[in-house]
């Protein structure tokens, strides 16, 4: 869907600040297959992408502690929302989410609307709240 009075072309990158981001690295690289494709050890941030999406992660600078963030009394990111090919994956991917290290289960897998679409939410290691989506093809 493309809107021809639209000034941008979607969305190039999410950054994402989080608790601990060699964890959260490993959950999107080695749990969910994706790859890194760049990094800024300085700041530091690590860029990973499923081949179509990149997310930016960020560390948060812990020397004075820091908060969850609280998705109904803070401004900012609610959550990241990923899409599955199938009802089927999404089941199996999230089985696979659930029990890896440092995932909090939010709920699993259930429909949402009333057209056959599925989704179940997850905090990541790091703290993002991760949606997995099955939408029925239109």
């Amino acid at each position: 869907m493309n809107d021809s009075n639209a000034l941008t072309a979607g969305i190039d990158h999410v950054g994402l600040t989080v608790s601990d981001i060699e964890l959260s690295r490993a959950f999107f690289v080695q749990c969910l297959g994706w790859r890194v494709v760049g990094g800024n050890p300085g700041y530091p941030a690590v860029f990973v992408s499923d081949g179509t999406s990149v997310l930016t992660l960020w560390q948060v600078d812990g020397a004075d502690g820091h908060q969850s963030f609280d998705r109904r009394k803070n401004i900012g990111l609610h959550h990241v929302a990923l899409k599955v090919a199938s009802e089927e994956a999404l089941h199996a991917l999230f089985a696979r989410v659930a029990g890896w290290p440092g995932v909090e289960v939010e709920f699993p897998p259930e429909a949402v609307g009333n057209l056959g679409n599925m989704h179940g939410f997850v905090r990541e290691p790091g703290g993002t709240r991760v949606e997995f989506r099955y939408s029925v093809p239109a």
